[in-house]
């Protein structure tokens, strides 16, 4: 069957797609001008010309061939825009939570007095910033020290197998802190005065409270050691000779680390 043929001009702006002339079909000598945008409508401009069917048959064809390779652009659209943003947001969030300060938060307040393995207690005179280890009887009972033993817990704490603690004196604001002048020094035990009720205590904190955290760990019966958080591998240690002063010091044959605390 014969008619009035068809010219189809494909208009598809800022595509891959352009042609000035006839494309290979049989019987096609229809004229195709124009580009591809495959995010513009289609425009079809027909002109009469005696010609079959088939060409109009043909670039049918071609079209639906043409819209079925179609594939998704590679910009984003709001949908990835939007999870772009908040998988960001959400890594810079994580990030800036791991980077904050450690804190910690007292729980309980228990009193005790505190001796090393060889039953020396520790002791103090009024007035002194440094505690002593002897070994006490009768009489000198009364230069046994009570400490309040204040019990913290941290959420983000890298020791789960010990407690952290500081020990103040109990009527007193005197609390054993572990220090140092300077990275050239060694750093050492002292009593220090603090005002503020210790609730929160931050790692770094510009006051320097963290100095007077401890790492409690029990093993055995009844043993403790008291490690610096401040300065981990530094214990509270004692010596073997009586009256001498309580110190920090990295595990050694020559101190005593570990203590009983009694109620």
């Amino acid at each position: 069957m014969d008619c009035e043929g068809v010219s189809l001009f494909v208009s598809f702006r800022n595509s891959a797609f352009h042609s000035d002339s006839p494309m290979d079909f049989d019987e096609l000598d229809c004229s195709l001008n124009g580009s591809c945008d495959l995010h513009e409508a289609v425009t079809v401009e027909t002109r009469t010309h005696h010609h079959s069917m088939k060409p109009v048959v043909n670039i049918v064809i071609v079209m639906h061939r043409m819209m079925k390779s179609y594939k998704q652009p590679s910009e984003f659209g709001r949908h990835e825009l939007h999870t772009f943003i908040m998988e960001n947001v959400l890594e810079e969030r994580i990030i800036s939570s791991a980077k904050a300060a450690r804190r910690y938060t007292k729980s309980q307040v228990v009193q005790y007095s505190v001796c090393d393995q060889y039953q020396k207690t520790l002791i103090w005179s009024s007035g002194d910033l440094r505690l002593k280890a002897a070994t006490l009887k009768g009489g000198n009972m009364h230069q046994k020290v009570q400490f309040n033993l204040c019990t913290y817990i941290s959420p983000s704490s890298s020791r789960p197998d010990s407690q952290p603690v500081c020990l103040g004196i109990s009527n007193t604001s005197l609390y054993l802190a572990c220090s140092r002048k300077d990275s050239s020094t060694l750093p050492k035990l002292e009593l220090r005065e603090i005002d503020d009720p210790l609730n929160t205590i931050e790692a770094n904190d510009p006051m320097e409270y963290d100095h007077l955290l401890f790492y409690r760990k029990e093993s055995g019966v009844a043993n403790n050691t008291f490690e610096s958080v401040k300065f981990p591998g530094w214990f509270i240690s004692t010596t073997f000779e009586d009256f001498e002063e309580v110190e920090v010091c990295q595990e050694s044959v020559n101190h005593i680390n570990t203590f009983r605390l009694n109620v």
